[in-house]
């Protein structure tokens, strides 16, 4: 989420950015692959996330919403969509957890709203993604 936060703030997702946050914030060495796998595949698939994001927020703009809420749902949505082996629960959870750690009050109910109907789209199968992968 902070890779993502850097680079929403740095309206920059080039690989140059996501290079200097790992210099300057040093993520540890055990996480890297499934970090880079997350990020790379939150911004190849940025444009397709926002608009679901917003089709399921109910009057938000995503440029409305704070930089941390977004990046959290863009994060867990990558995760429904795109990653077959992290349980949907496990990815909402997640999200809801960071949301009120580092969000404000409202981020946890929020988070949730959203993420819960878009999982409950995808279950329903009025969202695919034909790509679904496992790397």
């Amino acid at each position: 989420m902070q890779a993502l936060f850097y680079m929403d703030n740095c309206h920059d997702n080039s690989e140059e950015v996501l290079k200097s946050f790992c210099i300057n914030f040093n993520p540890a060495e055990d996480i890297l692959p499934f970090f880079h796998r997350l990020v790379k595949g939150v911004v190849s698939e940025g444009n397709e996330i926002d608009s679901i994001i917003e089709k399921f927020s109910s009057n938000w703009k995503i440029s409305r919403m704070s930089c941390v809420d977004r990046n959290i749902m863009r994060i867990a949505i990558y995760e429904l969509l795109w990653c077959a082996d992290i349980p949907s629960k496990v990815s909402i959870n997640e999200a809801i957890d960071i949301g009120k750690k580092y969000g404000t009050e409202e981020s946890g109910p929020f988070i949730n709203g959203i993420l819960d109907s878009i999982r409950d789209a995808i279950e329903k199968e009025t969202i695919k993604i034909t790509d679904k992968t496992v790397d």
